[in-house]
């Protein structure tokens, strides 16, 4: 898996201070996308153990305490991406009690694969749906269109 980019400390992803994690690859190329550069699977860098410890070390920082994480892109739940997002999410519980996970993805709810939804076992927030440029709404909070739902797992 590869990621985009990485932001230490965000509040604007989610409620709170958060971390969040744009991954590389999606095949939805939803019209008006502001991430396009997050499209090609193979962009941006790998996602390996030492950025995973980072980002496990960020969530348990005392400094500047984070709600959680925020996991975007790009598709999180890209076929491509479900190995390293399941074990992000599973590691994430297991060694940040408290901290909540959302995330954000193109799929809908009722299309996910069983691999998919393996992932959202460990999701505490899931907003779901393609960006729709004629839905477009920047008042809505969490999504870019109204036809996108936020889910609470």
């Amino acid at each position: 898996m590869n990621y985009q980019q990485y932001y230490p400390v965000d509040v604007v992803n989610g409620p709170g201070t958060r971390a969040t994690l744009f991954v590389s690859g999606c095949e939805h190329q939803c019209r008006g996308c502001y991430n396009q550069s997050t499209w090609d699977v193979r962009s941006g860098h790998l996602f390996d153990k030492a950025m995973e410890d980072n980002i496990i070390a960020d969530l348990q920082d005392l400094r500047i305490v984070r709600r959680g994480l925020s996991l975007s892109g790009g598709d999180p739940l890209l076929p491509a991406n479900l190995e390293g997002i399941l074990a992000l999410v599973k590691r994430v519980k297991a060694e940040c009690p408290g901290k909540d996970i959302w995330l954000w993805t193109g799929y809908v709810w009722d299309e996910l694969s069983d691999e998919q939804r393996a992932v959202l076992k460990y999701v505490d927030v899931l907003v779901d749906g393609k960006f729709e440029q004629n839905l477009a709404d920047p008042s809505l909070p969490y999504r870019g269109s109204s036809n996108q739902v936020i889910r609470f797992l």
